[in-house]
């Protein structure tokens, strides 16, 4: 099974750093007895379904990138990449959700935003935005670009289908192998503005 020991050695983890994904897995449990974090069936395999997947993103960006990770819920993308140096902004509705990241942010001591906002209605401009599980392409675009034009997502085996009903968007992709599941892709757009 994965575990912590594939983990760091997948990643290059310090020890200082693996012990801080030892921590958030303790929470994350703990948590998730109060909240609906995850879905339990995917605790089990946290350090491959959740720390895995998503610390995959940091080839594709920069730690001079400010960063903006919608629909953070539990963490992923975004928390995990703030523990590995990435320049992070956690963006999400739930208030619940948000009562966790900033319980995480501060025992972690991370230097990472919590906002506690509806997408929709956030002013700020960011370098990139991430996502992971939160909406179709389209929606994805329609809410991120008035925030960045690169956007940096993790997409399940409707990606290509998804790609294909992406309409009225200018954009330059590429397409990477996810790590954590066969049938998933990591999406990465930029230079993305609206057709006119």
């Amino acid at each position: 099974m994965y575990g912590p020991e594939n983990f760091a050695h997948d990643f290059d983890v310090s020890r200082e750093t693996l012990d801080k994904f030892r921590l958030y897995e303790e929470q994350l449990a703990k948590w998730q007895k109060k909240i609906n974090l995850v879905a339990p069936s995917t605790l089990q395999q946290v350090w491959l379904r959740h720390f895995a997947d998503s610390a995959q993103l940091a080839p594709f960006l920069d730690k001079s990138q400010h960063i903006a990770d919608m629909g953070a819920g539990a963490g992923f993308p975004g928390l995990v990449l703030s523990i590995l140096g990435f320049n992070v902004t956690l963006i999400e509705s739930d208030s619940r959700k948000c009562a966790f990241l900033k319980n995480m942010v501060r025992q972690l001591q991370l230097d990472c935003h919590v906002k506690n906002q509806r997408i929709e209605d956030m002013q700020e401009t960011y370098d990139v935005v991430t996502a992971r599980a939160l909406a179709s392409l389209t929606n994805l675009f329609e809410l991120c670009l008035p925030l960045a034009d690169h956007f940096v997502f993790l997409k399940g085996e409707n990606w290509q289908a998804e790609l294909k009903d992406l309409q009225g968007f200018r954009f330059e992709h590429q397409t990477a192998q996810s790590l954590s599941a066969e049938n998933a892709k990591i999406l990465i757009f930029e230079n993305v503005s609206r057709e006119t």
